[in-house]
């Protein structure tokens, strides 16, 4: 069973125990407490957790979403943090790692609910949950609110640096070039989100009527964020914004 497989791990991480037996126990407390309550709860668990107690209590990883970490020999070890001069480039880690996997995924008939850790030390995670294909997706980093009441969002984001949190969002309606149809955005040119974790500020940034940001990236180079409108652009280097990583205009 996945809890023997981690058993030593979880004996030693209450955060980790408490996440399983929660998790474990979704189907009955949902019906118990409501989606509503149920949620709270698991967000608040998954805000304090690590890799290794997401890996533990059964989540999927970046590995497989669709299933638990199947080699806690390796994953259970601890983590070697990247010195300063490797960086941390996107925040990914995929499987089998010592440390686990940079991001799980778990999910219900009443809800998804994907957790992104900022890699290095994994000091920030972010939280991202929704209900149902329809509704809005909402997002905690750190246990705090995030975009509540703002665009729709992706469901994953990716960090840069372990320290900005990106997540694509719906664009504007009045944009010249909007279009709709199928998928998680069903806007066709899209806005990004980009959260500060160290100052716990966000802005959005929002597509002015000559920038076409049909798959908008962002990349931290020295002092700035540069934001390109597709992967293309980003591979042939040309941004249509570059801001200063403080005081950025929104």
């Amino acid at each position: 069973m996945q809890d023997e497989a981690w058993g030593e791990w979880l004996r030693q991480s209450p955060p980790g125990s408490e996440l399983l037996n929660w998790w474990q126990q979704a189907p009955g407390e949902l019906g118990r407490f409501g989606r509503g309550a149920f949620g709270e709860r698991l967000v608040a668990l998954l805000s304090v957790a690590s890799a290794r107690d997401c890996a533990a209590a059964g989540f999927g990883c970046t590995r497989r979403i669709d299933r638990a970490c199947r080699e806690p020999s390796v994953c259970r070890l601890d983590p070697v943090v990247p010195s300063a001069a490797e960086g941390v480039a996107r925040g990914e880690r995929e499987g089998p790692v010592p440390g686990a996997c940079g991001g799980f995924h778990g999910s219900r008939a009443a809800f998804e609910v994907q957790v992104r850790f900022s890699g290095g030390d994994d000091r920030h995670r972010a939280v991202f949950w929704r209900d149902g294909p329809a509704s809005a997706l909402r997002l905690w980093v750190d246990g705090v609110p995030v975009s509540a009441g703002g665009p729709d969002l992706d469901t994953y984001g990716y960090w840069l640096d372990g320290r900005f949190l990106v997540v694509q969002a719906e664009g504007p309606d009045d944009h010249p070039r909007q279009e709709y149809g199928p998928g998680t955005l069903v806007s066709r040119i899209n806005s990004v989100l980009i959260h500060d974790a160290v100052s716990g500020s966000t802005r959005t940034l929002v597509p002015g009527p000559d920038e076409s940001w049909t798959d908008p990236q962002v990349v931290l180079a020295g002092g700035s964020l540069r934001v390109y409108a597709t992967r293309e652009a980003r591979a042939a280097d040309v941004p249509d914004r570059i801001l200063p990583t403080r005081s950025a205009p929104v």
